[in-house]
């Protein structure tokens, strides 16, 4: 019986499949481009491989967009009514029943399925690698850290993989607040593997939570030729280095990484890459920086998608861009779109994740997106303000959400509301004392306090 290398057994899948295979989950960890080849060419070896279809099925799902789960959906339909589920072991059965779990559009109960499996399993670096971005995408940090913390002591750490799996671990310290412990973590991961964008992007989020800009700077620019090209993360990590340098006060670099390696001509238009150029920009729409016609360059990306309600987290960061290019009847019409998608999917999908993160965060996020573009502070307040600790249900990081959590303070200084907006800035203040944002926003409240007539 043929098993992959750490002893579990692949059905239907012939030797050469699993060389496939293993090489196709050694670029999925470290985030390469031929993962999609790798896994195609063990179905075409295999074309009955049970951890064959799960990878494919898996890898429509991990962008976050629509159409390829539409895809993927299709065809792991046409691999479950050839394949009997009895002549699978436990093991691939429950790798079927996530993948078609999140297929369906649960990924809670998908995420809840990795987790037991690799319980049984703990050197399953497939069920770990997706569990861990389930759990991104849910804004779990607990399960961030313990889904890999809980199976790592079951690993050699001469193991290839195992300071992938600590890059992973490294992050979801860092989301858990243990940034400290993340930094070694990551370090070391880096330290084994180089090229491991994951953990070269757990170490930058530790310093990010840290207020640490010029050594997050410093470590990208030692490690440039290792993370900013040729890997799916490159974009999202250009992301970070632009966050650092905006704290910095250098707005015109801002722009230039945001113009040579966020969103250009010839950029793809993935869902992933569109929000991280959303999220960059609107931060500084925030502090009042003209960005030219990037903001209308970026609402075209976001519509020509057209997408459906299928990612919240993605829904927000469309309508920023809508927002941001002046575009409001565009934002509200997405809304519109969202509320009648509500009223269809509540009642009949209940299982469906994004239903909760769309009508508890997604779409009040919008609607105050929108509240802000037009001017009324008061209202994108009141919108955010019953949010502020629950606002990771919807998916993303500290680092992604922290978008939303700064347009909260900015509309309680637009608005007047002097007393939470100190409230908010003594929380951040205290967090991360060398912040340069807070410190601006800081001040920004001292002088309306002064000015405030007696």
């Amino acid at each position: 019986m043929v098993t992959d290398r750490h002893a579990h057994t692949m059905t239907h899948t012939d030797a050469d499949a699993v060389r496939h295979y293993e090489q196709a989950l050694e670029h999925l960890l470290y985030f390469r481009e031929e993962v999609v080849a790798e896994a195609g060419a063990v179905l075409d070896t295999s074309p009955r491989s049970a951890m064959g279809n799960v990878f494919a099925a898996y890898l429509g799902l991990l962008g976050t967009e629509e159409r390829d789960a539409a895809e993927a959906a299709t065809a792991f339909e046409m691999y479950r009514a050839d394949v009997h589920a009895a002549d699978l072991t436990p093991r691939e059965r429950m790798h079927v029943e996530a993948a078609s779990l999140w297929l369906d559009g649960d990924m809670h109960a998908a995420g809840r399925v990795l987790a037991e499996l690799v319980v049984a399993h703990p050197r399953d670096a497939l069920a770990l690698a997706v569990g861990h971005q389930i759990d991104f995408f849910t804004g779990n940090a607990v399960l961030l850290r313990d889904r890999v913390g809980g199976a790592l002591s079951a690993w050699d750490t001469d193991d290839p993989h195992f300071g992938l799996l600590q890059g992973m671990y490294a992050f979801g310290l860092e989301e858990a607040g243990h940034y400290t412990l993340a930094e070694r973590a990551g370090l070391d991961a880096v330290g084994r593997n180089a090229r491991d964008v994951w953990g070269i992007h757990a170490v930058v989020h530790a310093y990010e939570m840290q207020g640490r800009y010029e050594d997050g700077i410093r470590y990208l620019d030692a490690r440039a030729d290792d993370w900013s090209s040729g890997n799916y993360l490159n974009v999202h990590n250009w992301w970070h280095y632009a966050l650092y340098v905006l704290e910095t006060g250098r707005t015109d670099k801002v722009l230039a990484v945001y113009d040579s390696a966020v969103h250009r001509d010839g950029s793809g238009g993935a869902a992933m890459e569109l929000l991280d150029a959303a999220s960059l920009l609107w931060r500084l729409y925030l502090a009042g920086t003209d960005t030219g016609d990037r903001w209308a360059t970026l609402a075209d990306a976001w519509a020509r998608r057209g997408d459906g309600a299928y990612y919240a987290f993605n829904d927000v960061h469309a309508v920023m861009a809508h927002v941001g290019a002046g575009r409001l009847a565009d934002a509200e019409q997405l809304i519109r779109d969202r509320e009648a998608w509500l009223r269809d999917a509540g009642s009949g999908r209940p299982g469906l994740s994004n239903v909760p993160m769309t009508a508890e965060i997604g779409l009040p996020v919008c609607r105050a997106l929108v509240a802000y573009g037009q001017g009324r502070y008061a209202d994108a307040v009141d919108l955010l303000l019953p949010l502020r600790h629950r606002v990771h249900t919807f998916g993303g990081s500290h680092a992604q959400r922290d978008a939303v959590q700064k347009t909260l303070v900015e509309s309680a200084l637009h608005a007047g509301r002097h007393d939470l907006a100190r409230t908010l800035l003594s929380e951040r203040v205290n967090l991360r004392p060398r912040c340069p944002y807070d410190q601006d926003a800081w001040a920004r409240l001292a002088k309306g306090i002064r000015a405030r007539p007696v």
